[in-house]
């Protein structure tokens, strides 16, 4: 868990987030982000609903509105992608024990979905991307991807983890030369963690 400091975003209205995507959508706002930072998370309440700290809170904010504005800037690229991957966190299965049926193959590496659980958000993601074509990978960590793209050439990558994952991940796949959209945590920590289905359906 790269932030030292857990967090969960799931009760925060959702129109939080689509303040979020106008800030960065403005970047001009987004070099000058402190005070407007600060702003959203007073107006949000996002201290009293995580119970993070001020300083805390700003970081988090901060890191979502840096992983919207790439999305952005990143999008007409990726939407001209063809062959593409869907990385999905090992810590968002239902179940962190053999009650998850999912196989995991080393050599890749990454775990590999049996679709055991309905409701499970992992089975429900795994599900999207395969409908639309994305070969799906379900990682126990960032560190997996390199290999997976030594092995694999994707054009295209859509990312689901913690905002500083997905920062560390952005930053390796424009090296690569590679199109990437991000999807980040709304509750993080080393299990049951969650993040938006509806905002996976979107971008992908």
């Amino acid at each position: 868990m790269p932030y030292g400091f857990s967090f969960d975003l799931s009760r925060v209205s959702k129109s939080f987030f689509r303040e979020l995507a106008k800030v960065a959508h403005d970047k001009d706002v987004h070099r000058r982000l402190g005070k407007k930072t600060r702003n959203l998370a007073e107006k949000f309440k996002v201290r009293e609903l995580t119970g993070l700290e001020v300083s805390d809170a700003l970081t988090l904010v901060e890191d979502l509105v840096d992983i919207y504005v790439r999305n952005i800037s990143g999008k007409e690229k990726f939407l001209k992608t063809r062959k593409r991957a869907l990385l999905l966190p090992h810590c968002s299965r239902k179940f962190m024990d053999n009650r998850c049926k999912a196989s995991f193959d080393p050599k890749v590496p990454s775990y590999f979905c049996a679709s055991c659980s309905l409701d499970c958000l992992i089975n429900r993601a795994t599900e999207l991307g395969k409908k639309r074509g994305y070969d799906v990978y379900v990682l126990p960590g960032g560190s997996c991807v390199p290999e997976i793209m030594k092995n694999n050439f994707y054009e295209g990558i859509v990312g689901v983890a913690c905002s500083q994952e997905l920062t560390i991940g952005g930053n390796y796949l424009e090296a690569l030369g590679r199109a990437g959209q991000a999807v980040p945590l709304v509750k993080n920590g080393c299990a049951n963690t969650r993040f938006s289905i509806e905002t996976l359906e979107r971008i992908l």
